[in-house]
């Protein structure tokens, strides 16, 4: 399968991951949250894992998170990691894998945010 192909199917994938956490988290069901967003986080290395080998060396660096990222709420960082990954999908749809790159990469860094959240939420609570 053609990189893109397999970028592609990776970027849906976390999709689908990060719509199940959205429903979990909705449920209050914060393992399923946890697992969901870890799917798609694994998703997100391996796409921009290709992105990576396929590119002439982007310089990531400079994307940079919005303000978004410095919310307290997990809802709205997973809405908008996976508002990023649909303009990604457009990107590669339209052979722009530059920009689909980028977006992938910044997905990436809300879904670390949101890991980080949920892990200071688990020590907390074990603190309880």
């Amino acid at each position: 399968m053609e990189h893109q192909q397999k970028i592609m199917k990776a970027i849906k994938s976390a999709i689908n991951h990060l719509e199940s956490s959205m429903k979990a988290l909705v449920n209050e069901n914060e393992k399923e949250v946890a697992d969901s967003v870890w799917r798609a986080s694994a998703d997100l290395e391996y796409a921009n894992f290709l992105f990576f080998i396929t590119q002439d060396e982007p310089e990531t660096r400079s994307w940079k998170l919005d303000s978004r990222s410095k919310q307290g709420e997990i809802g709205p960082l997973l809405v908008s990691a996976q508002d990023l990954l649909k303009e990604a999908e457009s990107s590669l749809d339209v052979n722009e894998p530059h920009d689909a790159y980028k977006k992938t990469w910044m997905a990436r860094g809300y879904l670390l945010k949101v890991q980080g959240k949920m892990e200071k939420r688990r020590k907390e609570s074990e603190k309880s």
